[in-house]
């Protein structure tokens, strides 16, 4: 199942339910939010690329306790110099090709078989983009190791709730913080705001107001 568009009420009860975060952007383009911290927070255990926020997930919580795959920035740029050709993957991989062709003849569509021309005219005939080609055999070794971790109940729940306690850095008071000492350059103000009912600066008491009002409809009643 794809969901296309995952608003915050859908959200609430997907994050805690996510035994398996993939944040599998190519290294270099920094595509990840906060999802993979929400789910990391919830108990997730997240397979990924070198890339963005999974990078600072892998330094709190440990590289045994995460699945990190595929290129690292320098190698995809060196990759790109030399010259990507997505075509060689295709070629070198009999599982990646013989699934790239299952889609092309409609193995999935049989009623559409053109349905997923999209997706092979961009691997193969526009050269892959993101390189998924380049990362699919070290992808597919992440996810050979998940399958192993997750029949041993024990394991994986413990790497579960070390995933957790490894979220603090995180917090949202540890980013505010931050980002007050290091980009607004802001200090703690120890000036203390007034409380709701002492009413606003050059407007009178709100409760005084609201008494004021209360005895005028009552002398009315009179």
């Amino acid at each position: 199942m794809c969901l296309s568009f995952v608003e915050f009420t859908l959200a609430e009860k997907i994050v805690p339910a996510v035994d398996l975060s993939e944040q599998i952007s190519l290294a270099g383009l920094e595509a990840s939010g906060t999802g993979n911290m929400k789910m990391m927070l919830n108990g997730a255990l997240t397979i990924g690329t070198y890339d963005g926020a999974n990078i600072e997930i892998d330094e709190e919580v440990g590289r045994d306790n995460i699945f990190i795959f595929g290129m690292k920035i320098e190698e995809v740029n060196a990759l790109r110099e030399k010259g990507y050709n997505s075509k060689e993957y295709y070629e070198r991989e009999p599982e990646l090709k013989r699934a790239l062709d299952q889609i092309r003849d409609g193995f999935f569509s049989p009623e559409d078989p053109n349905l997923f021309a999209d997706i092979i005219k961009h691997l193969l005939e526009l050269n892959d983009e993101y390189m998924l080609l380049a990362d699919y055999a070290e992808y597919m070794k992440a996810q050979e190791r998940v399958e192993q971790l997750y029949k041993n109940h024990i394991e994986w729940t413990k790497k579960s709730l070390l995933n957790i306690a490894a979220a603090g850095k995180f917090s949202s008071d540890r980013a505010i913080k931050e980002y007050a000492k290091d980009i607004w350059n802001v200090k703690p103000s120890m000036k203390k705001l007034p409380e709701p009912h002492h009413g606003r600066p050059g407007i009178k008491n709100e409760i005084e107001k609201i008494e004021m009002t209360q005895s005028y409809s009552q002398r009315e009643d009179y």
